[in-house]
C-alpha cells in the first residue's frame, strides 16, 4: 500500500489527549457537536485550560455529508423524512430544488453558527486501545488514528470517549448473483446515479425493495424499459402514524443490542405509499416481480425460465455502516453486527455508534447525538 510523502502508517505524532473525538460530520455527528457545545465544550484549539473539550474529524472536503453526492432529481420535496437539526431550521427553501444544492450550505452555516471547528478531509484509519508503554499518561482512552494527508504524518487522539458518526453512504452494498461478471451491459449501484437521462431508451433492471428503488423507477420507467425485481414481497404501510414507526424503531433496537447486523426501519415497517410510489401506480410500472436466478451477458433469468433481455442492471440494494476503522476494537459478533444498546458499544463503553442502527433515519441519529453527550457529561 503506497502512502503520501514518504510517511509509514507507524510513524504516528504522539498521542494528544482529548474528551472526545467525533468521527463524522453528517447529520449525527453534526447533532453531537452541538450538544457537546450546548453542554460547555470547547473544540481543542479554542478551549481554555482546564475546559472540557472535543475534535470533530470528518473524510468529506467540504460540509453537507452524503447529501453532496445524492442524485439531482431527489428534491426537497421528496427527500426521506429529512428533519432539521438541532437549534437551527432548515430556511424557507424552494421545495423543487435539490437536496444537494440546499443541504450542504445549510451544513455549512450549522458548523459555523456553532463553532464546531470541523477539521476536513481528515480520514480515520483506526481506533484502537492504548498500547503500554507507547501511548503515553492516557492509558485508559481510545486512540484514534488518522490516515496521513500529503507530507503530514498520522495524527493520534487519546479520547476518553468516542463518538463514531460515519453513516453507511461510503459501503454500497452489492450482492452477488450467479454469473454477475458475464455481464455485458452497465452495471451500477444507486450510489453512483446521476440521473435517468443516461439510460433513455434502454432496458433497466432495478433491484431493491426500499424508498431508492422506487423513487428511482418511478423517474427512469418515464425514459426506459424498466424491470422491478425484489427478493421479497413488497409491505405496502398505508398508515405512517408515529406508534407504527415507535413499535419498529424497538425492534430494530432489540436486533442490534444482540450483535445482529443492523436492519432498516422500513424493513421493519413496510413502504409508505408515498406521492411517487402512487404516480408509478398509475403509470402501470410498479409492477414487483420475484429476483432474478442469475445473470446473463445479456439480460437476466427469472424464476420461471424466462430470459429478460436488459442493458442495465441497477442495484437499489442499500448500504452498510462503515465501521471498518473499529475493527481494531475486536467488536464484530460472530452474526456480523456490534451489540449496541442506546447508542453504546456494549463491548466498549467509551464508544458510541450514532446513526447506526435504530439511529438511522435523521430523527433517530438527532436523538442519539444528544443521548450520547448526556450519557458523557454523566460520567466525566
Amino acid at each position: 500500500m503506497a502512502h503520501h510523502g514518504g510517511v509509514t502508517p507507524d510513524q504516528e505524532s504522539p498521542t494528544r489527549p482529548v474528551d472526545v473525538v467525533v468521527i463524522g460530520a453528517g447529520q449525527a455527528g453534526l447533532s453531537a457537536g452541538y450538544h457537546l457545545r450546548r453542554r460547555g465544550f470547547a473544540p481543542v484549539g479554542r478551549a481554555e485550560a482546564g475546559e472540557r473539550n472535543f475534535v470533530m474529524l470528518d473524510a468529506e472536503d467540504a460540509p453537507g455529508g452524503a447529501w453532496r453526492h445524492r442524485w439531482e432529481s431527489l428534491t426537497m420535496s421528496t427527500v426521506n423524512g429529512i428533519f432539521e437539526l438541532p437549534g437551527r431550521p432548515v430556511p424557507d427553501v424552494d421545495r423543487t430544488a435539490p437536496s444537494r444544492d440546499v443541504l450542504p450550505p445549510y451544513f455549512a452555516d450549522y458548523e459555523n453558527r456553532f463553532g464546531l471547528d470541523v477539521r476536513r478531509p481528515v480520514r480515520v484509519r483506526s481506533v484502537r486501545r492504548p498500547t503500554p508503554g507507547r501511548d503515553g499518561p492516557e492509558s485508559d482512552h481510545l486512540v484514534v488514528v488518522t490516515d496521513p494527508g500529503g507530507d503530514t504524518r498520522p495524527e493520534a487522539w487519546a479520547a476518553r470517549y468516542v463518538i463514531n458518526a460515519t453513516g453507511t453512504w461510503t459501503r454500497p452494498f452489492w450482492p452477488y448473483y450467479p454469473g454477475q461478471e458475464t455481464f455485458r451491459g452497465r452495471q451500477l449501484h444507486v450510489h453512483d446515479y446521476v440521473d435517468a437521462e443516461e439510460f433513455a431508451g434502454q432496458r433497466v433492471v432495478i433491484v431493491g425493495a426500499g424508498i431508492s428503488a422506487t423513487q428511482l423507477l418511478e423517474e427512469i420507467s418515464r425514459v426506459a424499459d424498466t424491470l422491478w425485481v425484489t427478493r421479497r414481497e413488497i409491505e405496502w404501510e398505508t398508515d405512517p402514524a408515529p406508534e407504527n414507526f415507535s413499535a419498529a424503531i424497538d425492534r430494530v433496537a432489540d436486533r442490534t443490542a444482540q450483535g445482529l447486523p443492523p436492519q432498516s426501519i422500513i424493513r421493519v415497517t413496510g413502504m409508505y405509499r408515498a406521492p411517487w410510489i402512487e404516480r408509478a401506480d398509475e403509470r402501470g410500472v410498479l409492477v414487483r416481480h420475484p429476483m432474478f436466478t442469475r445473470i446473463e451477458p445479456d439480460g437476466v433469468r427469472m424464476p420461471d425460465g424466462r430470459h429478460e433481455p436488459a442493458d442495465v442492471i441497477l442495484w437499489a440494494t442499500g448500504f452498510r455502516p462503515a465501521v471498518a476503522h473499529l475493527a481494531p476494537l475486536g467488536l464484530r459478533t460472530p452474526e456480523g453486527g456490534i451489540r449496541v444498546a442506546e447508542g453504546r458499544a456494549l463491548d466498549e463503553p467509551r464508544l458510541f455508534l450514532i446513526g447506526y442502527g435504530p439511529s438511522q433515519s435523521t430523527v433517530g441519529a438527532n436523538r442519539a447525538g444528544r443521548d450520547a453527550v448526556r450519557a458523557i457529561v454523566a460520567e466525566l
